[in-house]
Parts: structure tokens; sequence; C-alpha cells
């Protein structure tokens, strides 16, 4: 959706509120001063000054005041202002339709199901009291296995800001195969950091007593590490010196941070991120799309609602697009479980709907491929899943 019209028309309103405010500001300071001024006036005077004198440094005070006419200046930036205003909602009535009931498509879903990815979602960004009380309310079964690994995963980030690795490490040790047959080297990651942090902070004994228990055992798969942080001994209280400065670097903690919270997702089979998040930032970006799509169903008279597939592709961003999409280069239709893509003996691929066609609904007959001169036969056409 093209959003710089509505920038543009939110720049002049704030732009029109700042001047109406400064304005407003420069008169009451105006005031301010002239009724200051006045009081200082009069209690300036001596004992002998009468109430006439009194009244007349009042009515020059209401004369100044009325020349100043606070009201009139602040009429004009106050109109303009003002229509700014006026316009800026209509605006945004006209780019955003409000009535999205009739842009999506009935399906029914499992509400249980529904319940768990919003509850998951909830205790996914750590927020355990709000997942607990969406559970109570959607009267859903306690004692998801969600929560309880969630909440293991934040205890360990949270220990880990505090620059303790104990808990990441033992979760690591706990998940060792497992961690090893995703080809992940989290495990020396976080050994490595400890053995820095050692070396920093207890010295060169303790990091080598260290190495020997911890970083021993990946000698032989990462020798060049190896080899990298046995030579940071010899700069031990001064490594900021040393040819390795950057393994004190800040970033290692946050990246080693946002890695294990890739790993834990997915040895309890989650994605990184939430399914909901995913979901309804895709939905929302496929939303203009669909609405334009009501309208022209509408107006034709058609319903939309009961058609197998939408009549137009909807574009998503590369971070939305999970699977790959086959649409036929003949029939210009994107696959279904109806019209699956099919290989042919050639090597080309077509829809089954337009093999169908080309061999004119005879499986024995040969056709010709579109795309090649090869002939090719109905029986030897196998479905491709991608």
């Amino acid at each position: 959706m093209e959003l710089n019209t509505i920038k543009d028309a939110f720049d002049r309103v704030t732009k029109k509120q700042k001047l109406s405010s400064s304005k407003s500001q420069e008169i009451i300071e105006q005031i301010s001063q002239e009724i200051e001024q006045a009081f200082s006036r009069i209690e300036s005077g001596d004992d002998m000054m009468s109430q006439t004198d009194h009244r007349f440094i009042l009515r020059e005070l209401k004369t100044k005041l009325k020349e100043i006419a606070p009201l009139s200046q602040l009429e004009g930036t106050q109109k303009e202002l003002n229509v700014a205003l006026s316009k800026y909602p209509k605006l945004l009535e006209k780019s955003f339709n409000a009535d999205i009931s009739k842009a999506y498509r009935n399906v029914d879903f499992d509400t249980h199901t529904v319940n768990q990815i919003i509850a998951s979602h909830f205790y996914r960004q750590g927020q355990f009291d709000l997942g607990d009380c969406f559970v109570d309310e959607a009267r859903e079964p306690e004692g998801d296995a969600a929560k309880s690994s969630f909440l293991e995963m934040f205890q360990i980030l949270e220990a880990m800001k505090s620059r303790n690795l104990e808990p990441a490490l033992k979760w690591a040790a706990n998940n060792h195969d497992l961690l090893e047959r995703n080809g992940s080297d989290i495990e020396l990651k976080l050994h490595r950091l400890q053995f820095v942090e050692i070396l920093q902070k207890t010295g060169r004994d303790e990091a080598l007593k260290y190495a020997k228990t911890f970083l021993a055992p990946f000698a032989t798969s990462h020798m060049a590490e190896f080899q990298k942080l046995m030579g940071c001994l010899l700069w031990a209280g001064r490594l900021d010196a040393s040819p390795y400065p950057d393994l004190l670097s800040p970033m290692h903690w946050d990246k080693l941070s946002e890695e294990l919270t890739r790993h834990f997702c997915n040895l309890m089979g989650q994605s990184y991120e939430s399914p909901l998040s995913v979901t309804v930032a895709a939905g929302v970006q496929g939303l203009p799309t669909l609405l334009k799509l009501m309208n022209v169903m509408t107006g034709k008279k058609q319903e939309w609602q009961t058609m197998k597939q939408l009549p137009v592709p909807v574009d998503l961003d590369r971070e939305f697009q999970f699977h790959s999409i086959f649409v036929c280069p003949v029939s210009r239709d994107q696959a279904s479980d109806e019209n699956p893509p099919m290989l042919l003996s050639c090597g080309h691929v077509l829809c089954k709907q337009s093999i169908t066609k080309l061999s004119k609904n005879n499986s024995t007959r040969p056709f010709k491929c579109p795309y090649c001169p090869s002939e090719v036969e109905v029986g030897q056409c196998r479905q491709l899943h991608f």
C-alpha cells in the first residue's frame, strides 16, 4: 500500500500543530510579561500612591492586552490547524477500508488449536502471566509443555544478560547429541565465551584448566578455533591489546543469545518467529489485494467465498514465502491439490489439467510437449511434491 500521501498529510498536521503551539506560547509569554510589569509598577510605588494611580496602571494594562489581541493572532494558525486536522481523517478513511469482514473467507478451524497458538505466542514473548490468564479465560487444559520449555529458555536468556553461562552450558550439554546431529556448534561457542570470561576475570591457570576439561573435546574438529583460544593464554589480562580483541566484543553475547533461541525453538519443534506474528503480518500485507478483489467480485455479483483458489496472486515479501508455488506455463493456473504439478518424461513440468487437455483425455495416446519436440505419454507423467 502506498503510504507516502498519508505520511505527507500527517507531516502537514504536525507542522501546523507546532506552529499553533509556538504562536500560543509566544502570546502567553507576551501577556505574562505585561501583567508582571504592571504588578511591578504597583509594588514599586510608595505608600502615597493612590487607588487612582492603581486604576490608571490597570487601565494601561487593559489597553495593552487589547492591543495584543491574542484571539485574533491565534485565529489564523488555529484555522490552518483545523483545516489540516479535518482533512487527515478523511484521507485515512479513503485509504483504509475499516470494514474488512468481507475480505476474508470463511474457513473451519479448530478453536483449541487456535487457542494453543495464541497462548504459545504469549509464552514465546515471555509474557507467562498473560498466557496463563488467556488459558484460564479460554478454559483450555493446563500443563502446556510449550510453557515450561519457553520458561526454561527465558531463564537461560536472562542469566546470559547477567553474564552467567551456566544454565546455557547445562542445556547444551543435555542436548549435545541433538545439536551435533543438526550440525550446530553452539556448545563450542558457549564454552569459548566462558573461557574468555574466565581468562579475563580469574587468570591464565583457571582458563587453562577449563580449556583442558571442556575445550579439548573440540580440538580435533575445530583445530583453528582451538589454537586461537590457546594463543589467548599468552595475553591473559590484556586481551584487548592482543591479536584477538574481537573476542571481547559484547556482540558475541547478543548473537549467541539469538542463536541459542533459534536452536532451542528448533529442538522444541517450534519456529524461531511466532506463527501468530507471521500470520498477522502476512495478512496485513495481503489485505489490500483481498479488499480490491472483494470489491470486484461484489461488482460482478460473484461469490468468492465458494472459489477454490484466488483468481489473482497475492504478492508477499520473501520472509513470508516458506514453500515453492508452481504456476502452469500453459494454463497460467496455480497448482492445487486437484490440479497438481506433473513431471513429463522430457523433464518439463505442467499441471495435470493441462496434460489432460493436451492428450484430449486419452491416457494412452502420446502428445507433444509444448516446450520441446518430445512425445510424451500420460502414463509416464509423475506428480511432483515441492
